[in-house]
This record gives C-alpha cells, sequence and structure tokens, in this order.
C-alpha cells in the first residue's frame, strides 16, 4: 500500500491526513444537530439500521463488505518487556519508522483481542487497522494488568518503546468505557504527554485532574465520543466535562459526538476514525 501519509516532527502543525477507507460505509449516518461552532454534534443512531442492518450475525459479525481482512498479513501477537512487566500487545502495521501510533485501550473484561477483532463492534477496529498501515503506521492493542497505576506504567512502557523506534510518529490513544481512566493517567505522564497526538475517549470517564496535566499544558486534542443512554457513565456527565474544557480554555482542541439513543458500546462502533484522527492532525 502506498505512503500516503506525511512524516513530522510530533507537535508541529502538518498537513498529515489518514487515507481514504470505506468511508462511505462509516460515515455518520446524519447530524441531528450541531453546537459549539461544530464542535459538539447530536448524530443520529438506530438500533435496526446500525446494528442488525449492517451485521450478518448481530453484535458478533458484520457483514462482509465492512471488512478487508488483508490487512491481517501485518498483524502480530507479541510481548514487551517493560519496567512494570511484561505486557502482551497485537500489532499491525510498521514496528520501526511508523508515520503514526494508535492505540486501543479496551475496558472492563476486555482483552488486547477485542481491538482486532475484524467482525465485532460493526468492523470499526478492521478500519482503523487498515488506515493505520495504508498510511505506514502501526495499530497496538495491548494488555495491562488493571485501569490503575501498574497498567498505566505497562501502557506508557508499551508507548515509549514505540515512540523510540519511530521518533517522528504522533501517538494517538484511544480508551474504550473504562479504559479511559489510563488515558487520563497517561495524560499526566509528561514523557507520554510529549508524544501524544489526541485522546479518544469512547463511552468513557471524564477527569477533572486533566486540567493539571502536561497533555492539558500541551493543548492535546481530545474527543469525547458519548452514547445518549450509557447507563455507565451518563452523557450528561460527558457534556458537562465538554463545555467545562471549552470554558477553562477557550479555543481548546476538544471535539463531542453525542450518538442519540445510543448505548454504552455505541462509540465504539460507530466513531468515525478517519474523521476524528485527520481533525486531530490538523489541530497540532
Amino acid at each position: 500500500m502506498a505512503l500516503v501519509l506525511a512524516t513530522v516532527t510530533a507537535g508541529t502543525a502538518s498537513a498529515q491526513r489518514l487515507p481514504s477507507h470505506k468511508d462511505n460505509l462509516f460515515a455518520y449516518p446524519g447530524v441531528l444537530s450541531t453546537e459549539a461552532g461544530g464542535a459538539y454534534r447530536v448524530v443520529d443512531y438506530d438500533e435496526m439500521r446500525d446494528i442488525n442492518g449492517r451485521d450478518e450475525v448481530p453484535e458478533r459479525r458484520v457483514k462482509s463488505r465492512y471488512v478487508s481482512t488483508g490487512v491481517r498479513r501485518s498483524q502480530a501477537d507479541l510481548v514487551a518487556d517493560t519496567a512494570a512487566g511484561r505486557v502482551r500487545y497485537i500489532a499491525v502495521g510498521r514496528r520501526q519508522n511508523a508515520s503514526i501510533i494508535v492505540v486501543y485501550l479496551h475496558g472492563q473484561g476486555g482483552s488486547r483481542r477485542q481491538g482486532v477483532d475484524d467482525f465485532t463492534f460493526g468492523g470499526n477496529f478492521n478500519r482503523i487497522k487498515n488506515l493505520a498501515v495504508s498510511a505506514g503506521g502501526v495499530y497496538l492493542s495491548p494488555d495491562f494488568a488493571d485501569f490503575g497505576a501498574t497498567g498505566a506504567a505497562q501502557v506508557a512502557g508499551l508507548i515509549n518503546e514505540y515512540a523510540a523506534a519511530s521518533p517522528r510518529a504522533p501517538v494517538f490513544v484511544a480508551c474504550g468505557s473504562m479504559g479511559g481512566a489510563l488515558c487520563w493517567r497517561l495524560a499526566k505522564d509528561p514523557a507520554v504527554a510529549s508524544r501524544l497526538g489526541g485522546l479518544l475517549l469512547l463511552g468513557s470517564l471524564w477527569d477533572d485532574g486533566f486540567f493539571s496535566s502536561a497533555a492539558y499544558q500541551r493543548r492535546v486534542p481530545v474527543f469525547l465520543g458519548q452514547g445518549s443512554r450509557d447507563k455507565v457513565f451518563p452523557v450528561e456527565r460527558m457534556e458537562g466535562f465538554f463545555r467545562s474544557i471549552r470554558s477553562r480554555s477557550p479555543g481548546y482542541p476538544v471535539k463531542m459526538v453525542r450518538f442519540e439513543t445510543g448505548s454504552h458500546g455505541t462509540p465504539i462502533r460507530m466513531t468515525d476514525w478517519r474523521e476524528t484522527i485527520n481533525w486531530m492532525l490538523s489541530a497540532r
């Protein structure tokens, strides 16, 4: 696949863009309303259309047109030795001189395999794998010990290892559900924050401690995706967090998508990876 993502020093504004991959299938089905100059959007979500109409077996296997499984040729199940312990992880793409590094951190009860499953969550993980590989980048999905200090140290060790091998690659960390606890811990780590190109919180939690973090000081872009019917992390609390970021730091690069009628896992299925990361690249 052709390298279509220009390489620049992390932290420098650029015209990098992830290439197209099945954009028509993964575009948001419709925007019901916008606020804050488009930074906040309410996106139409319909279970009958977006699960039953998209999946061959609802929530278990997406229809074949949503996936391109040739990307598995670039996939490997590996182990990293970090100062916080050994970390099993799956890497897809270049492990050296990558143009971009994308990391997915699963929630409670998940594993490294969730983030590389081609057929669940409507094929959205298959899409980010293909986007990363076609851009000459790498996508990582690790296991970790917990959602506390040890887990964060393990993920930081993995990120630092890959950042050393690809020193010009911006790092994007996406956190599903409880994995967000690790996103916010990593935001406070100066070594990791200096590498970050963006944080994606997908059906996850908020953290007021973010305002004292190294990532906040560096104005690292933040994306918040939340289902309006999320019973684990109420959408109203995340909307409040979004407004708090904007009020404390006018012009801060933060966006939120509310998936109307969506549940806890909806943002993992529905978030447009390409649109989101390309926005983050343009905001750097």
